[in-house]
């Protein structure tokens, strides 16, 4: 019985679709079309749907700020991440909201009165998602020489592939991947070290990276863009990576296709 309250909560959640034209329709048959393929190669496909959309202004996030799971009309770089992983999770659109409540937080999400009741217990910081083990295993120090930089949220130190040898990490990249930016130390503020986030895509010989593009007060869209041409005019120092393993999520199965 209180799966089945949980269920009717989740699926009357306010909730804007407009990132896709025939709404949650259209969401249900992209998870059914992208089912047998592997889970990094769905988490790019769920990213690039999202190109054109226009970059959220809300300081907070509109999501947070309307305490909805799902706010698509408007993205900004965490939440674009954060849906574009849980869609390519779930097997339908209620269960990419269900397995929302587990992703976005420290804790876990909990619905009241048909919002979020607990958004305060969000994930706020990138470093803090990357330290969870909620979003993949870090494997930046596979896939180039790493320096080591002062941290934050905890953390003394930090590994980081600086600006210079992100060239050397590209063969090892792969679709799904999610790139954590690391800002210069004399620009953090609050102790984040890390100031942006997106997804990788390959194509053939081709990085792309797709990703929430924007500044709170001057707009902005996800755009699609080659890495390394990014990476050069970048305002960060370098980079840190992780990789979800394929249908594997908290020690438990993730189907590949919908059972």
């Amino acid at each position: 019985m209180r799966s089945i309250a949980l269920f009717l909560l989740l699926f009357s959640l306010p909730h804007a679709a407009q990132a896709f034209p025939d709404g949650e329709k259209k969401i249900a048959s992209l998870q059914r079309q992208l089912s047998a393929l592997p889970l990094g190669e769905r988490i790019a496909r769920w990213a690039e749907e999202f190109v054109g959309t226009p970059y959220d202004p809300d300081p907070d996030g509109e999501y947070v700020t309307r305490r909805v799971v799902v706010a698509d009309r408007r993205v900004d770089c965490m939440y674009h991440v954060f849906r574009s992983v849980e869609l390519a999770m779930s097997e339908n659109p209620e269960g990419a909201r269900r397995m929302a409540l587990t992703l976005r937080f420290i804790t876990r999400g909990r619905i009241e009165d048909g919002k979020v009741a607990n958004y305060e217990e969000r994930f706020r910081y990138a470093l803090d998602m990357l330290q969870s083990g909620k979003w993949g295993k870090e494997i930046t120090a596979e896939l180039a020489p790493v320096t080591e930089m002062p941290g934050a949220r905890g953390l003394d130190r930090i590994e980081v592939i600086p600006r210079e040898n992100v060239p050397l990490a590209l063969p090892g990249l792969r679709s799904g991947d999610i790139v954590f930016f690391i800002k210069d130390l004399g620009k953090r503020v609050v102790g984040e070290a890390v100031g942006h986030l997106g997804i990788i895509k390959r194509e053939g010989a081709e990085t792309y990276l797709i990703h929430a593009s924007g500044r709170k007060n001057k707009g902005g869209r996800v755009r699609k863009v080659p890495l390394l041409p990014y990476v050069r005019s970048m305002p960060f120092v370098g980079i840190k990576v992780s990789r979800f393993s394929e249908g594997v999520f908290e020690g438990r199965r993730v189907p590949a296709r919908p059972e």
